[in-house]
């Protein structure tokens, strides 16, 4: 009896906010929604990063005592899963119906356009995971759209990942681009080039990395985050297409 005790709690210890929340409410109503919490939170994280997120703040933001806000989460990690879910419940479908290869292609640039707008969401992983309603719906309907191709289980998954993965890399180095630049207080690129101009001649006049000079000689497409983001996600399209004959 005692280990079923232990199992239980254990069980309950590490149950997520959405088991909990499926729960019949206890009286009386509950003044707050789930929703307005991730909502609140969001406006927080997106105007002064995730580290501004805190009960403190999120109570003063939502007119409530600090301590009310337990009552519907157990802390800063169940809050970021709120966030997490909320802006991955803005993003539109990726055209069920279509080709495997347009829905992926869509999914991409969508995802990319909602990370944009929501910088911290790279930084979630380090306080919560991604088993979210929104988020694993997301991957459920991905998943569908690679139904019929013939491919496993195991093999579909890594497609999605792979092109998850290059849309957080690519939109990251983008993110950390123009978090550079406000540190700067440089507006534009060329801002930013004029600020660094002294240490990039002295890499391009060391005559050690001719190649990379090159592409700063000739190169006339560094400002085009659109095009690069596009043409390496075609790329990786392409070479999944051509590695799995789908």
């Amino acid at each position: 009896m005692a280990g079923k005790k232990a199992d239980d709690a254990d069980d309950v210890a590490h149950e997520s906010i959405w088991q909990r929340m499926e729960r019949p409410a206890r009286p009386p109503r509950a003044a707050l929604t789930h929703a307005q919490i991730g909502a609140a939170a969001v406006e927080i994280a997106d105007a002064e990063g995730l580290d501004a997120v805190s009960m403190r703040r999120l109570a003063e933001r939502l007119g409530v005592a600090t301590m009310g806000l337990y009552r519907y989460v157990r802390g800063k990690d169940d809050v970021i899963e709120l966030m997490v879910d909320a802006v991955y419940g803005e993003e539109e479908r990726a055209g069920e119906g279509r080709d495997w290869r347009e829905v992926l292609r869509v999914a991409a640039l969508r995802l990319r356009a909602l990370i944009l707008r929501h910088p911290w969401l790279v930084e979630t992983t380090a306080h919560s995971g991604l088993l979210t309603p929104n988020f694993v719906a997301r991957t459920d309907r991905l998943l569908a759209s690679m139904d019929g191709l013939g491919l496993d289980a195991d093999t579909a998954m890594t497609v999605i990942g792979t092109v998850s993965a290059f849309v957080t890399g690519a939109t990251t180095a983008r993110i950390r681009t123009d978090r550079l630049m406000r540190k700067e207080g440089a507006e534009k690129m060329d801002d930013l080039r004029t600020l660094y101009s002294s240490r990039m001649r002295w890499l391009l006049e060391s005559g050690r990395y001719p190649a990379f000079e090159r592409y700063i000689r000739q190169g006339v497409r560094k400002d085009d985050d659109d095009w690069q983001f596009e043409l390496g996600l075609d790329s990786i399209l392409d070479g999944i297409a051509a590695r799995l004959k789908i």
